[in-house]
């Protein structure tokens, strides 16, 4: 999957869990809602300043929106002593 597409599953999932739609979550924001649904249907990619934006009205880390789904944030490589 492309990181365009984890960014649009997590911003559709992390909205859902909020319990809000996308007119609310672009209005809490101050940006248009056709640009959330664009966001999340891949068509538009989100700058880090628009991830900043989003993460704040969603009370997240940022960091979540590029993180795999399963995948913790604070996840680390495997180490090369094993």
């Amino acid at each position: 999957m492309s990181l365009r597409g984890i960014v649009a599953g997590n911003l559709r999932r992390l909205r859902h869990v909020k319990g809000m739609s996308q007119e609310e979550l672009a209005d809490r924001a101050d940006i248009d809602r056709n640009y959330v649904g664009k966001l999340e249907r891949e068509e538009n990619a989100a700058t880090v300043d628009m991830l900043e934006k989003l993460a704040v009205v969603l009370e997240i880390d940022p960091a979540e929106f590029l993180q795999r789904k399963g995948t913790p944030a604070d996840a680390t490589e495997p180490s090369a002593d094993k």
